[in-house]
């Protein structure tokens, strides 16, 4: 069985997480995730006319992110804020609904703003994703700057996920979008395709690891979609290590559990 398939995992006493929609939302269990930004009630964010906010503790983002500050600044379509270009975020989510609306504005924003756009799809067919999207508001373009994948083809082309062979992946795809006069690149896959037991899926924890060394040299943005209803809780903790960024009720906040890349695979030899 994948060291990635649905409560495989184990966290050290005290640090089990508890991943369901319930007073205190997704993130109840994470540590310094219990108390509210108002104090008003434990392990539940306050809400403020009527749209919930990001917990205190997930400090939001604004435009001090990963890159240098002399990159261009984009638009992500769902919150007003900008971030640079090469910002690598998670989203664990238990709301397909809430996913699916916030994942359009996203791409939408990209194809606005004259990225190349990219998505790999795992719970919906490929033929479907252009459909779904169009019916968010989305105007489909013509030609190559929308495209749509299968997200295990993509991932793993051979029939195994290699993380050395789709960080070049991601290399040949940013160098693609310059090449053909894109401003950027944007990408987002839902990762699902990782809990069928792929040979090789044990290591996607080191390939989202290694995305934050590739990105600085090849700045895609792109968003890691995990469901938290089917992701161990433990490895769900991997993510938020690997994440810099991450999407909290609908806002882009700094990841208070996030590893430098080196750090965080020296941890798991």
């Amino acid at each position: 069985m994948s060291q990635l398939q649905h409560h495989s995992g184990a966290l050290p006493a005290g640090r089990r997480l508890a991943l369901v929609r319930r007073p205190g939302g997704l993130f109840r269990g994470l540590p310094g995730a219990e108390d509210s930004a108002d104090g008003a009630g434990r392990g539940q964010a306050p809400v403020t006319e009527g749209r919930s906010k990001a917990p205190k503790q997930f400090e939001l983002a604004n435009k001090e992110v990963v890159m240098h500050q002399t990159q261009r600044q984009a638009a992500m379509g769902f919150t007003d804020e900008r971030f640079p270009v090469g910002t690598h975020m998670c989203l664990i989510y238990d709301d397909d609904n809430e996913r699916r609306k916030l994942i359009a504005k996203y791409l939408d924003a990209g194809l606005r703003e004259g990225e190349k756009v990219s998505y790999f799809a795992d719970t919906m067919p490929v033929a479907e994703v252009r459909d779904w999207l169009a019916g968010m508001g989305v105007k489909i373009p013509q030609g190559d700057q929308l495209t749509v994948a299968n997200a295990e083809k993509t991932y793993c082309p051979d029939g195994r996920f290699a993380p050395e062979a789709m960080l070049n992946t991601l290399r040949s795809y940013y160098k693609a979008t310059m090449d053909e006069g894109y401003s950027g690149g944007r990408v987002s896959g839902e990762m699902s395709w990782a809990l069928r037991g792929i040979p090789g899926s044990d290591r996607l924890m080191e390939y989202e690891a290694l995305v934050n060394d590739v990105l600085v040299t090849h700045p895609i943005i792109a968003i890691c979609q995990y469901d938290a209803r089917r992701f161990d809780g433990a490895l769900v903790f991997d993510v938020l290590k690997v994440h810099p960024m991450m999407v909290v009720h609908g806002q882009i906040v700094k990841n208070p559990y996030y590893v430098r890349s080196q750090e965080f695979l020296k941890s798991r030899q």
